[in-house]
């Protein structure tokens, strides 16, 4: 399998260096990251969709989201064009990725939801699908975040989820250990691209940090911000609860780059 991906942009054969971008991490639910040289800014399309690109030293670098449903056996190919340049490709092979089976036990309405609970979801997933998949070409900077919360980060992320001994789609976050109504902290500036009470993720805040960043937060006990409200680094987007299809009280927190979940712990500073 190969991922598509044009690059208006010249070519650099090596990878970015810790940073104003996060660590080449070339596996399922990883981020490729590519640097190239040149003065102007580079455009970046990934299967038709625009990605991520910020300066890093003396280079552009592009920012791309892994989907978790590839493997191994894909290969990242890059096409690059420039404006009176002949065209070049690379090819970024992938590595394999271990994620766990984790299986949990919920009420029995968020593994058999009835037809009026599902139409919501059906709804839901739109609203949020839309949000998640968002572009806006405003220019940020840099692509390392701060934890949102304090709290122990869980390694559940790309894991097979199996609710009730019923398998469901892996998992496309990571799980923030903290007690219910513990502030919640934007990790970055952006925007509010929407807010809501989800039949699965419960109380949820999606930031639009610019660029195909965005950010997810689920199961808060309370909101603080409202749709398109611009958010400095350090808002207090909300608390912490346990709405929604969970376990316990805890922060849901997941990251998408050109539309596609990626690992949050390769974006969060150490």
């Amino acid at each position: 399998m190969t991922i598509r991906v044009s690059l208006v942009l010249t070519l650099s054969l090596c990878f970015a260096e810790a940073g104003s971008a996060p660590e080449h991490s070339p596996w399922p639910g990883g981020i490729a990251v590519v640097p190239v040289e040149g003065v102007t800014r580079p455009l970046v399309t990934v299967n038709g969709k625009p990605a991520l690109v910020i300066r890093e030293d003396t280079a552009w670098v592009a920012v791309i989201g892994i989907p978790l449903d590839h493997d191994e056996s894909t290969t990242l190919t890059a096409s690059i064009e420039r404006a009176g340049a002949a065209s070049q490709s690379i090819e970024v092979k992938l590595e394999a990725a271990n994620y766990r089976v984790q299986r949990l036990n919920v009420d029995r309405k968020y593994v058999e939801p009835d037809p009026a609970a599902l139409e919501r979801i059906f709804a839901e997933r739109k609203v949020i699908d839309r949000a998640l998949t968002h572009w806006h070409d405003t220019p940020i900077t840099a692509v390392v975040l701060q934890q949102p919360v304090p709290g122990a980060r869980s390694t559940s992320f790309g894991s097979q989820r199996i609710f009730n001994d019923q398998p469901r789609s892996p998992h496309k976050g990571m799980d923030i250990t903290a007690s219910s109504g513990t502030p919640i902290l934007t990790p970055l500036a952006g925007e509010v691209a929407a807010v809501g009470d989800y039949y699965f993720n419960g109380n949820t805040v999606i930031l639009d940090h610019g660029q195909g960043l965005i950010s997810l937060y689920c199961h808060l006990s309370a909101i603080d911000v409202t749709p398109g409200q611009a958010v400095a680094a350090g808002t207090l987007l909300g608390k912490v609860g346990a709405t929604g299809r969970v376990t316990g009280a805890h922060l849901h927190f997941a990251t998408y780059l050109n539309g596609t979940a990626v690992d949050p712990s390769l974006l969060l500073l150490p």
